[in-house]
């Protein structure tokens, strides 16, 4: 009996990011798109959740799961703090919750992007992420 032969299909078609400027390692841009990416890369970007998991995993052996669940609940809380579209949000009380302020890491001295000072137009920013921006 016959069979038709199977095409090969592409997995997917990859985009690359061709911004032009140089960003951060953690940036998707063309260069790290293409370029080889180390183990430890990804296990340096999940440190901070990985650890918090450890911790809340001792947590619920040794004390029950009361304890992680209230912790989870005030870390859920404090992610919820609003503030205005003009104030980023420094996630200082994130960081006293998972103990990530007595520690002094990369972010702290070389200014990630999302963590650095930009002087905007309140009242412009206000009105525009309301809609009622002319």
């Amino acid at each position: 009996q016959y069979q038709p032969s199977l095409k090969v299909q592409p997995s997917e078609v990859a985009v690359l990011n061709a911004t032009g400027k140089v960003g951060m390692p953690t940036e998707a841009n063309c260069f790290n798109q293409l370029a080889h990416v180390h183990r430890l890369r990804d296990s340096e970007l999940n440190y901070n959740e990985h650890q918090y998991n450890l911790n809340m995993q001792m947590l619920r052996n040794r004390e029950g799961l009361g304890v992680p669940l209230k912790m989870g609940m005030e870390r859920f809380a404090a992610r919820q703090v609003g503030r205005l579209p003009f104030l980023p949000s420094s996630n200082f009380m994130d960081d006293v919750l998972t103990g990530r302020c007595d520690t002094i890491g990369f972010e702290d001295f070389m200014n990630l992007p999302e963590y650095s000072e930009q002087m905007r137009q309140p009242h412009a920013v206000v009105e525009k992420s309301l809609g009622i921006y002319h």
